[in-house]
């Protein structure tokens, strides 16, 4: 395993501890698609999230296209005519903030989108920072992926999926 691969490991384990409701990270987005996808919500809730289609409807992820940064929940809350985040906050995920970033110059807008949850309580002003910087390192260790080995980017591929999909 390459030190990139286990750069990303160790900061997504990180990030699994941080969000215990769970997350879920689209790394390197051209146009609607990740090239990578790490996924700890539960599966429930996945189910539910994907037969409902409402990652079109979605509010944090509304807000990741059109900005970068972090952004509370909170803030979202009025911008959810579909509600979603009612609907979340039942499956419990309830308090959360969605992380953005942006590949400067680059053609066609790559960007990375990731949203964090807990069940317990906001998210403090110190995990905030803390959870946003983990964030922007993973955005900035898969950006240009021509530059990663082609074992490195088979191994995140097999990550991907294995988060996302936990025992498969």
């Amino acid at each position: 395993m390459s030190s990139t691969q286990v750069e990303i490991s160790e900061v997504l384990g990180e990030l699994r501890q941080m969000a215990p409701a769970g997350y879920a990270i689209g790394l390197q987005i051209q146009y609607t698609t990740p090239k990578f996808m790490f996924q700890t919500y539960s599966k429930e809730w996945l189910d539910f999230y994907s037969q409902r289609g409402l990652l079109m409807l979605d509010p944090t992820l509304a807000w990741g296209f059109e900005n970068t940064g972090a952004v509370r929940w909170d803030a979202l809350k009025d911008n959810d005519p579909a509600g979603v985040m009612k609907l979340a906050d039942e499956h419990g995920i309830k308090h959360g903030i969605t992380c953005a970033q942006e590949t400067e110059g680059a053609k066609d807008g790559i960007r990375s989108i990731g949203s964090f949850a807990r069940e317990d309580r906001d998210f403090t002003d110190q995990e905030v920072a803390t959870i946003s910087a983990r964030f922007d390192m993973l955005h900035a260790a898969t950006d240009g992926q021509a530059q990663l080995s082609p074992e490195t980017v088979q191994q995140l591929k097999n990550m991907s999926i294995m988060v996302t999909h936990p025992g498969s």
